[in-house]
């Protein structure tokens, strides 16, 4: 990415901060990051710790820089794309955050031929470890894509799919770390209910889900034959497993990635 002159974030929110750090890790000069945040609380935060510009002008932020992230709530959408909209040109390219909010939608706000690249990412971007599904609108390109992914790609992985795909990574990987921090504060509290101290059932509830997921990652392995491994005949685990299985553990998060799904199909009508 070092032939874009100037990456701009309209609202400096966790996410926005997240690939602000992860460019900055990456060796993206801080002189070329610019963002625009209402509130002045955020932009101070911004500015002492990372040193980019700020400002509170979304239009201003739109002349100067060649990308442009839309991280704001999907809610204010069409208020932020009308405000912006006598600003743009073809020459932009516009990264899109929005849960919901298809490429179509933006693009209808804009004249011209827009560039339209979305992306959900999630939560744990902020300590690069992020997941991030993306697709490409109407306009855009291969190479917006490629840019878009490799920007991406500094807070954690990256998958493509097609837009239709958008709402079901949403209720999986957009919304997942909410399931998994449950999935910890109840291991945990199964712990204290067993008779450890709170700390040392956090401290290994954690390590547990950080240690398996990355067994997963790194094996390559599916689950369940990682899951047998564990489960020796007549053992501990197989009895936990049995009780997840009578409790409807599975079920359950499957649902929740449906409803989330739908959730998000919902906030783009």
């Amino acid at each position: 990415m070092t032939n874009v002159h100037k990456i701009g974030f309209i609202g400096g929110g966790n996410m926005a901060e997240a690939l602000i750090k992860g460019l900055i890790a990456g060796g993206f000069p801080v002189d070329r990051i610019m963002a625009s945040e209402p509130s002045e609380y955020r932009r101070d935060h911004l500015s002492e710790e990372y040193g980019i510009e700020l400002t509170a002008d979304n239009v201003e932020l739109l002349e100067k820089c060649e990308i442009v992230v839309l991280s704001i709530k999907p809610q204010i959408a069409d208020e932020v794309l009308q405000e912006i909209s006598s600003a743009y040109t073809n020459e932009k390219l516009l990264v899109s955050i929005l849960a919901g909010v298809s490429c179509k939608q933006i693009e209808k706000h804009l004249v011209g031929k827009p560039r339209v690249v979305r992306v959900m990412p999630n939560t744990p971007a902020l300590v690069s470890e992020g997941a991030s599904a993306i697709c490409r609108g109407h306009n855009s390109t291969k190479e917006d894509l490629d840019m878009v992914k490799q920007l991406f790609e500094s807070v954690g992985k990256v998958q493509v799919i097609d837009e239709r795909q958008m709402d079901a990574a949403t209720g999986l990987s957009g919304s997942g770390p909410a399931y998994i921090y449950t999935v910890v504060e109840a291991l945990a509290d199964g712990g204290v209910r067993e008779g450890l101290r709170r700390d040392v059932a956090h401290a290994l509830a954690v390590q547990t889900v950080v240690g398996a997921a990355l067994m997963v990652r790194e094996t390559g392995e599916h689950p369940a034959i990682l899951r047998d491994r564990v489960c020796s005949p007549g053992g501990t685990a197989i009895t936990g497993v049995s009780t997840l299985e009578k409790k409807g553990l599975r079920t359950t998060l499957m649902e929740a990635v449906s409803a989330a799904a739908n959730r998000s199909r919902e906030l783009g009508e």
